[in-house]
């Protein structure tokens, strides 16, 4: 078929302005990375920015309560009713207290488990392990949610198990302590990477000169080994801590009653109560906590292991 299209010979516009551009480009270097980076800049400010700001302006909006449309005029309604409804107090700091909890359990899990692999295990055991490590990573979120809330069940394996073994009963379904435990277990992998790759970056030349001059193992461990891991250590934090403050479906499936966390919360108030300006107002608490969270941890070089 033929094409309607001019050839670019040597002499036409087009490969003349092309030219024009491509020589353009060459003497102002930036002006060429500008053009490079101006699509994705515009979509990250479409898209993300765009729905943040969104969230911010709604947030100073309200519900009419009898005919449930969003009032647009400004106020600190919804931020006034956190600050002084002590059940919103009370979810804020449970959700802190348990992304908390699960972080430094991930972190305890992860380091020596992550220094096995570095350091111990042959190339091929290391290879299986991180295999093994991120195979729960490609089963669905829910599946992974609802194999633990078979385990935890009354009924369940786990206290099928102990009662094979003559142990008392645990009835930890549905209470904060199922949470915690089904939280270390799905974001254990992403605490596992990043020390792994900052423990991999240490030489053991700096070991060996430790053990030289005349540290022992737990010495070096605390004033070699943990000092230059601590960016590794923070990065796996970001994702830990600001995975479980976002989340809401966990709380739902192996939570209870008092379990509630944020995520719950603005999930209700934007499906069952209908009051977006409320969940937005709620969202903007983990958001103002992961930036103090994220600016910590940058001080701590998290960012040069993500």
């Amino acid at each position: 078929m033929a094409s309607d299209a001019a050839p670019l010979t040597e002499g036409s516009p087009r490969r003349g302005a092309l030219r024009s551009l491509s020589s353009l480009a060459w003497r102002h270097p930036r002006l060429k990375a500008l053009g490079e980076i101006s699509p994705p800049v515009a979509a990250f400010l479409l898209v993300y920015v765009a729905a943040l700001v969104a969230l911010f302006v709604s947030a100073f909006w309200s519900v009419d309560p009898f005919t449930s449309e969003i009032v647009r005029s400004w106020s600190l309604d919804n931020f006034r009713t956190l600050w002084d409804d002590p059940t919103y107090r009370t979810i804020a700091l449970r959700t802190i207290g348990i992304a908390s909890a699960v972080t430094v359990t991930c972190v305890l899990l992860a380091f020596p488990y992550a220094y096995f692999l570095v350091r111990v295990a042959t190339p091929r055991l290391r290879v299986a392990l991180l295999v093994l490590t991120l195979l729960p990573l490609w089963v669905s979120y829910l599946v992974r949610v609802y194999s633990w809330r078979l385990i935890l069940n009354e009924d369940g394996a786990l206290n099928w198990s102990l009662a094979k073994l003559a142990l008392p009963q645990l009835h930890i379904a549905f209470t904060n302590w199922a949470m915690w435990l089904v939280y270390t277990y799905i974001w254990f992998p992403f605490m596992v990477l990043p020390v792994y790759a900052a423990l991999e970056k240490i030489p053991y030349s700096l070991m060996e000169a430790s053990a030289d001059l005349g540290a022992r193992g737990g010495t070096t461990l605390r004033r070699v080994i943990l000092p230059l891991a601590v960016p590794g250590i923070a990065a796996g934090s970001i994702f830990t801590f600001s995975l479980t403050l976002g989340d809401y479906i966990a709380p739902t499936l192996v939570g209870g009653p008092s379990s509630q966390l944020i995520g719950n919360v603005v999930f209700a108030n934007v499906g069952v109560a209908n009051n977006v300006p409320f969940a937005a107002a709620f969202a903007m608490v983990p958001l103002g906590i992961m930036a103090l969270y994220l600016a910590l941890m940058k001080r701590l070089g998290a960012f040069d292991n993500l």
